[in-house]
């Protein structure tokens, strides 16, 4: 019905009822007992009298009976004839009929009471004496629930715990009798997964390998008709945000088999047994529905290198959940169609025995995606995005070198954002390169005031950078270098475009040294001080240099050998104390020579370094065609399709930024950069 709202019942139907909650039978249980016990020990509602007036009720003869009731209270029944006089007006009326006794007192101790009624009786007419009447009654609801309560209020405050601690991961291990239970979420034909292999972009080869696990299952004869066997399970390995989990959404959303999906972190819970418990009931139920896939995301969490780092032994909750793993992906037969799927970014602290051949059959490696890569995804992304003619999703790829596919989702989302923002009808470069700035080097900081003679400090440093990057043959071209203040202690950096490289010969490393350097020497050469601007310099050259010499054998002296990884404690060195010397002394030696080139480099071009300091002083950002006005095209060029797209406006950055005087320039995130490892 037009207008309706979606929670309004159409007019035919009656109003839903309240469901009932089968909690209020015990509720009204317990009110009722409570309801006949008031009943049963407060039969009158007035106030209890004294015993000068039971004395004279005594003597005018007007009490029909007197019970006294657990030797404590005696309950006086007045005659009927007598209620009607105007001194029984206060007697106690029983408004549920029957009889009640319309006046009370307390006895006290019950030889005094028989004593003072004895002497009572003897003073009054023998018609009007009274005989109590003794009587015994049993509170049995009180000793029940003095014992009863203190039970129900501990066992409630142990649910209550229990649910608050058990129900983090909802679904079956929400209620405490369930927490051993698999918290897996299951998809299958009922649940609409939006993510197919068409969404999934830059990852050919590991598509690839996923679609034929897919395959696997919807015809397993094609592969077992001649002898082979269905893998068992397919690790998925990668760097954080390369589509590791977009991979496996794609494969549930693609396969026409169930599919659970669980983190490594659920199998983990704070009671000794509840991980290989899940672990059971998931396989459990997997093998229920097979042919059917497992996903565990991030399975580091449970997989982790036994006896490493824990001093727990055997019963380590980890450990014999891990050890339950392993016997559940090697304990059910090939045939039944069950294949686990799992992703992590840390493949080194696994164990080997869940790596070996027959559980994880297949590792599949997810790198950051290369210059075709980065298009295909910059194409899926941008299918969501209102964008103009000019953004051209392979200038975009070219922008951003090393970048995986979560930071390339990051920088669509906020260039779209950043139209928004501008009341733009459509996404522009412009908006993209806003976007690519705020990623590389935060937010910029237009309220941060800083001194004109820093500021001059500043600009010689960048345009330094700028300045040796521009005539060095093997540096990464300059596409823009700027002052504008962004983020936490960035006064200003450069940015350059490197090649898709996957070999790094010496030469070029030399003048990547040479160009990080640039910065200090135009300070040292323009002002004949140094500032502390070059401390990122720093910090990657040596890296660098100690690499060249430890690690690539680019060393004449030290030769042809590579420590990198030969020992795990950073106290004891895989090599000599003659052998330590000589590769200080080797490092410094080419910081030292590479810094006397950087700065006769500026003194050649003195006048350049002048001409782009100056400007950017003026106009704080300079890009390309800046610098080729100001200095002349580059002598080495460009690489060959930028030179074709970047005739105008655009300022196309690399993650080589140049972060200023307290955090200078980031080295390239480029696959494949032979720089130090672990960068």
């Amino acid at each position: 019905m037009e207008g309706q709202r979606p929670n309004d019942n159409p007019p035919n139907q009656p109003e839903p009822r309240p469901r009932f909650n089968s909690y209020w039978i015990y509720a009204l249980i317990g009110l009722g007992l409570i309801i006949f016990n008031f009943f049963t020990f407060s039969n009158v509602s007035n106030d209890p009298i004294r015993w000068d007036r039971f004395a004279s009720m005594v003597k005018d003869g007007d009490i029909e009976k007197l019970e006294v009731v657990n030797q404590q209270y005696a309950y006086i029944y007045i005659r009927k004839d007598r209620l009607t006089q105007e001194k029984y007006q206060d007697a106690a009326v029983n408004k549920f009929g029957g009889p009640k006794p319309h006046y009370y007192f307390n006895i006290g101790p019950p030889e005094v009471f028989a004593s003072r009624l004895t002497a009572l009786n003897q003073e009054v007419n023998t018609g009007n004496r009274v005989e109590p009447l003794y009587i015994e009654k049993q509170n049995w609801l009180a000793p029940i629930l003095g014992w009863v309560l203190p039970i129900l209020l501990f066992v409630g405050i142990w649910l209550f715990i229990m649910r608050r601690v058990s129900s983090s991961g909802g679904g079956a291990g929400g209620q405490i009798f369930n927490i051993g239970k698999s918290r897996a979420t299951l998809f299958d034909k009922n649940t609409k997964v939006n993510v197919t292999f068409a969404d999934v972009a830059g990852l050919d080869e590991a598509k690839e390998e996923v679609m034929e696990v897919v395959d696997f299952l919807r015809n397993p004869k094609k592969y077992t008709l001649l002898g082979g066997k269905i893998p068992k399970g397919v690790l998925l390995v990668g760097p954080p945000g390369t589509g590791k989990t977009l991979l496996a959404k794609a494969v549930a959303g693609e396969a026409n088999v169930p599919f659970f999906s669980i983190s490594g972190s659920d199998f983990v819970e704070m009671f000794v047994g509840v991980g290989a418990s899940r672990v059971r009931d998931l396989f459990k139920q997997a093998r229920e529905k097979a042919p059917c896939i497992i996903f565990i995301d991030e399975i580091d969490a449970i997989g982790r290198a036994r006896g490493k780092g824990t001093f727990t032994g055997g019963n380590d909750e980890r450990e014999s959940t891990l050890n339950q793993l392993l016997v559940e992906m090697d304990g059910f037969s090939t045939d039944k169609g069950v294949i686990l799927l799992a992703a992590t970014n840390r493949p080194d602290v696994l164990d080997n025995a869940l790596l070996r051949p027959g559980r994880f059959d297949r590792q599949i490696g997810i790198d950051r995606p290369d210059l075709k890569g980065r298009e295909q995804i910059f194409n899926v992304h941008l299918k969501n995005i209102t964008i103009s003619k000019e953004v051209n999703p392979e200038t975009l790829s070219e922008m951003t070198p090393g970048f995986a596919g979560a930071e390339i989702a990051n920088v669509c989302n906020e260039a779209a954002l950043i139209a928004a923002r501008r009341g733009k009808d459509a996404v522009d470069m412009e908006d993209f390169n806003y976007a690519l700035d705020k990623v590389i080097g935060g937010l910029e900081k237009k309220s941060k005031l800083i001194a004109p003679h820093e500021k001059e400090i500043i600009a010689y440093h960048e345009a330094g950078h700028a300045i040796c990057g521009w005539f060095l043959e093997h540096a990464s071209p300059l596409v823009k270098v700027t002052i504008v203040p962004r983020g936490i202690g960035t006064l200003g950096y450069a940015q350059y475009l490197p090649k898709e490289e996957y070999i790094t010969r010496t030469e070029q490393l030399l003048d990547r040294i040479c160009m990080t350097l640039g910065g200090r020497a135009a300070e040292e050469v323009v002002f004949g001080k140094i500032s502390t601007g070059a401390q990122n310099d720093l910090d990657q050259i040596t890296k660098i240099a100690y690499s060249m010499v430890s690690v690539f054998g680019m060393n004449e002296k030290v030769g042809n050998v590579s420590f990198h990884g030969l020992s795990q404690d950073q106290f004891q060195k895989p090599y000599s104390e003659h052998t330590a010397q000589l590769i200080d002394d080797e490092v410094r030696r080419i910081i030292d020579e590479q810094f006397e080139r950087a700065k006769k480099l500026l003194r050649e071009k003195r006048e350049g370094l002048e001409k782009l300091a100056r400007q950017l002083l003026d106009k704080e950002v300079l890009l390309k065609s800046d610098v080729e006005a100001l200095i002349g095209p580059r002598p080495y060029g460009y690489p060959e399709p930028l030179s074709a797209k970047m005739s105008h406006h655009h300022h196309e950055p690399d993650t080589t930024g140049d972060p200023s005087p307290d955090k200078e320039e980031k080295q390239p995130v480029t696959a494949g950069e032979d720089v130090a490892p672990g960068e």
